[in-house]
This record gives structure tokens, sequence and C-alpha cells, in this order.
């Protein structure tokens, strides 16, 4: 299942971004950010709001926004698809079930093994003991 956020949805702003580029970072807006409304977002069911609520909590805001932002590029139009990349990508990873864990029994020879280790590391042990005997 591959969900593609709508553009509509979305919030972009740009802003001057740091790093190196010279004149070009001084005069131009290149920095993307993404402001995404989880809460309100119609391109997802409540349980896939839910999910991605819980997956990235971490990442939203109190106000039910996910915020990215990307500067990695030299021109705005790249920093956009960037970051419209990773929201998709995002949004993607959070809707993937956690596997279930299934308990399971240690195998024999992983039993032998360790009852092995344990009775080497006990001789050794037990080579170290100095015994005094009383005259």
């Amino acid at each position: 299942m591959n969900i593609i956020i709508p553009e509509k949805e979305m919030q972009i702003t740009f802003s001057r971004s740091g790093g190196k580029g010279g004149q070009n970072v001084n005069k131009v807006e290149t920095k993307a950010t993404l402001r995404w409304d989880v809460y309100n977002s119609r391109a997802l069911t409540p349980e896939q709001k839910y999910l991605i609520l819980h997956k990235l909590h971490s990442r939203i805001t109190e106000k039910g926004d996910l915020i990215l932002w990307s500067q990695s590029e030299r021109s705005q139009a790249q920093n956009k698809e960037v970051v419209i990349a990773r929201l998709n990508d995002l949004v993607n990873q959070a809707l993937i079930p956690e596997k279930i864990r299934r308990k399971t029994k240690p195998t024999r020879s992983s039993k032998e093994r360790r009852l092995e280790s344990k009775k080497r590391i006990s001789e050794k042990k037990k080579l170290r003991k100095v015994k005094f005997e009383h005259i």
C-alpha cells in the first residue's frame, strides 16, 4: 500500500538556508519547510491517522502538524521535491504494521552449548582456588 499525500494538504514555505553557496545563500530562499496537519488530513482513514500519530509522535507538534524541512539542494524546486518525497516515505513507513514476535524455545544444542560453557568456566574458577592444608 503506497499512500501519496496530496499537495493541497501541505503548507510549504521557503526561507534562506545556511551553509555553503556564497551569494546564492544570501539572496535566494531555497530552504523548503513542509507543514502537514495529520488530524485534518482527508487522505487517511482514522486508523491510519492513529498509526501515524502513534509512531511519529516525537515529530508531531501539539496541534497535530508534522513539520519537515530540506536545505540539501541549491534550488527551491529540488528542496520542495525532496521534502515531499520524505513526507510520503515517512507516512508509508509508519503505516507498515509491526511484526508480531512469536516466543520460541531454545534448541537442544543451544542448551547443551550453554551448559558446556558453564562447566568450563566453573572448572577454570575451581583451579584458581588454593586449598590450604592444616598440619
